[in-house]
């Protein structure tokens, strides 16, 4: 176990882990500029330990629970501390929110009844690509007062985010397939 912990791909999830708390602090202090930014590094990185994983052969168990456990918090931490603080519009943040909240009792249901894993899809990572990208630019355009940005980057997520239900949607019916296999 701990030898699956400490490869060059793991160490970059606990690195991204562990820049949560700083992100949090920016948030807290009004820093939204900096923290946008901040968070723009821990969405990067997301591609960055999933290409070492897969380049050096350092694909893990571990691995496979952190990189998704990474991307779930720095998401949650961005959204319900953007829609507490004004960053984000509040419908923008709820769409979110409430497509997270179905994703994760979904992922429960699924466990509890034999479901271990689905298969990522291709649009999905698009689609979380997009919004770490539009959160990001929204925070980096409030924060720096650069209001054209953030506009831009919420026009930009809109099609982000219709993805994002897309690819929930055909979670729930991978979800529906996998429960009549194991059942």
């Amino acid at each position: 176990m701990i030898r699956q912990l400490w490869n060059v791909p793991n160490v970059i999830s606990l690195v991204r882990l562990g820049l949560i708390p700083l992100f949090i602090w920016l948030i807290a202090v009004g820093e939204y500029g900096w923290a946008g930014i901040l968070f723009g590094v821990i969405g990067a990185t997301d591609w960055i330990d999933g290409y070492f994983a897969r380049q050096l052969g350092q694909i893990t168990e571990v691995g496979k629970f952190l990189d998704p456990l990474a991307d779930r918090m720095a998401v949650a931490v961005a959204v319900v501390g953007g829609l507490l603080s004004g960053v984000l519009p509040a419908w923008f943040a709820w769409a979110i929110i409430v497509r997270e909240v179905l994703i994760g009792l979904g992922a429960i249901y699924g466990w509890r009844n034999g479901v271990t894993q689905l298969e990522v899809r291709w649009l999905g990572k698009a689609a979380t690509f997009g919004l770490y990208f539009s959160v990001a630019f929204i925070y980096v355009g409030e924060g720096f007062d650069v209001e054209w940005l953030a506009t831009l980057a919420l026009i930009g997520g809109i099609p982000a985010l219709v993805m994002y239900y897309w690819v929930g949607f055909s979670y729930f019916g991978d979800m529906r397939r996998a429960l009549t296999e194991a059942g």
